[in-house]
């Protein structure tokens, strides 16, 4: 087993080993609409730095661009392209959703794209892949107007919701089939900013669990919470090992996100301020973060994306933290 595997595996069990697991990610907007491009970015990114554990980053529309939408790059700091075609722009158009095959158009591209990384990598450090919730989709692919069409028209939104769960499930199902070690699972509603728990528990959870279930018995599933006021006791019961979500700009600490999960956290460094900062300043951060939770049930992360112009000199900083103390304290 690589020293990646025993980081990862051993900061899901609770348990200490030399330092945490660290790892960082961003967007490749140049190159993220080609299998090869895609490819030869993220395996660039990690024989850079060496991270504990591979996020891959399909472009963030990929849902958008295989329902019939466009998108292009605009020069957005965090490397997100900018929806130019929504395939949903009135309430009809919700019937439109049918379930896709994961084997055509871009969701091809997603899945090509993690067996050539994963085959690459030759199982030396975990592999996980993008997926949405499926009310995050609906989102995306609406530009929003899925909450409004919730209320009005549900039974054309749960049709469609129904339809993008089982495109998601086969995603999922064939990501794993083809060498990727768990998902990434980001949900971006789950949080009072668009929904309060009454609408999500109604409208998202069900939807999550379905898609969740096909990743159960994966070596590592990690649940991000995407939004500052996150729904958090509402998803703890998630089949999940890994919580990420923005401990740094929420009043949820990674302590206390461990405490009421009992589970790993991923965090501990800002993702919107970490281009600014100076590579001591995230070091110190880095060192912060490992020091919250004594080295244990814990892997070091940003809470969200980082920009993609953050300094290399700025990462290699965090990682260095993180391996040359992250046994050194003990839980405060």
């Amino acid at each position: 087993m690589s020293e990646h595997w025993e980081r990862v595996r051993a900061a899901i069990a609770g348990d200490t080993l030399d330092a945490p697991p660290v790892s960082l990610w961003r967007h490749f907007p140049e190159e993220d609409q080609r299998v090869d491009s895609l490819v030869a970015a993220t395996l660039t990114w990690q024989q850079r730095f060496d991270f504990d554990f591979v996020k891959l980053m399909p472009p963030g529309d990929y849902p958008v661009i295989a329902w019939g939408g466009a998108s292009e790059y605009r020069g957005s700091p965090s490397g997100t392209r900018t929806v130019t075609r929504y395939p949903v722009q009135d309430v009809q158009d919700w019937s439109r959703i049918r379930p896709l095959s994961a084997e055509s158009g871009v969701l091809r591209m997603v899945v090509e794209t993690a067996r050539l990384v994963a085959e690459a990598l030759g199982g030396t450090v975990p592999v996980l892949q993008t997926i949405f919730s499926p009310l995050t989709i609906a989102y995306k692919l609406s530009a929003g107007r899925v909450l409004r069409d919730l209320a009005e028209t549900p039974a054309l939104v749960e049709e469609a919701l129904a339809a993008i769960t089982g495109t998601m499930c086969q995603l999922v199902q064939a990501s794993l089939a083809a060498g990727a070690h768990g998902i990434f699972f980001a949900t971006q509603c789950a949080t009072a900013e668009l929904t309060d728990e009454e609408t999500y528990t109604r409208w998202g959870r069900p939807w999550d669990l379905a898609v969740l279930e096909v990743a159960v018995g994966a070596p590592c599933v990690v649940l991000h919470l995407h939004g500052l006021q996150p729904h958090f006791d509402l998803l703890m019961d998630y089949p999940v090992q890994v919580l990420n979500w923005h401990d740094r700009r929420t009043s949820i600490s990674l302590v206390e996100g461990e405490r009421r999960s009992g589970r790993c956290v991923a965090g501990g460094l800002d993702e919107t301020a970490i281009a600014s900062m100076s590579p001591s300043e995230v070091a110190e951060q880095a060192r912060e973060a490992v020091a919250q939770l004594g080295g244990r049930h814990l892997m070091v992360t940003p809470g969200c994306v980082i920009p993609i112009r953050t300094p290399e000199a700025t990462i290699a900083a965090a990682v260095r933290a993180v391996r040359s103390g992250g046994a050194e304290h003990e839980r405060g």
